[in-house]
């Protein structure tokens, strides 16, 4: 009788703690599912924060992987699917935000690796452009899937063709966990590190 008190105890414990995970994550209003199906394949909330200009919040940006990753190089080195999501919470330029992109691809990826994604940049960059400007509300996702590639999906619809070379999206995830972030308290945010936000 004990043995099944404690096990009962046991599963109470593992549901609650299967339920606090499921709950949605909500950052700057937007929100973040705990977990997505992608490519037959679960993936996980890993982090997620807000990308900040000066004080002016510029995007949100969450991170899903199939297992909980708590530094670049266990990000990077992470099997399976991947996506990270974007959404934005101010209009800006399509072709400055490629811009942006591209500076952060190439701060902060080796150089053999940026020379390997140079068709991803351009790829990605025509579709930023072609859209002239994303408005606030806007979102995309870039899903990574191994032995196919990455695919840009805009307001939930693909755009562009897909880029094969999986280096684009190593070297895209380095825009925000690299060495020269483009926000240091998103890296954390993405990484799972809570820290309060200087001001």
């Amino acid at each position: 009788m004990r043995a099944f008190i404690v096990a009962a105890l046991l599963a109470a414990g593992s549901l609650s703690g299967a339920s606090a995970w499921a709950q949605t994550v909500e950052v700057a209003n937007v929100k973040y599912e705990p977990g997505i199906d992608l490519a037959g394949q679960k993936l996980q909330l890993n982090g997620a924060g807000v990308r900040y200009k000066f004080v002016v919040k510029v995007y949100t940006a969450g991170l899903y992987l199939t297992t909980k990753a708590g530094t670049p190089q266990e990000v990077l080195a992470a099997p399976g699917p991947k996506r990270i999501h974007i959404h934005m919470l101010r209009d800006i330029d399509g072709n400055e935000l490629g811009r942006l992109f591209t500076k952060g691809m190439e701060d902060n990826a080796p150089r053999e690796e940026f020379v390997k994604s140079i068709n991803g940049v351009l790829k990605l960059s025509e579709i930023f452009a072609s859209r002239k400007q994303l408005n606030n509300g806007d979102s995309f996702y870039v899903d990574y899937v191994p032995g196919l590639g990455s695919t840009v999906l805009l307001n939930g619809k693909p755009i562009g063709e897909t880029i094969k070379e999986p280096e684009f999206f190593t070297a895209l995830l380095r825009i925000w966990l690299g060495d020269k972030p483009a926000d240091a308290a998103l890296k954390d945010a993405l990484l799972g590190i809570k820290k309060e936000r200087r001001r």
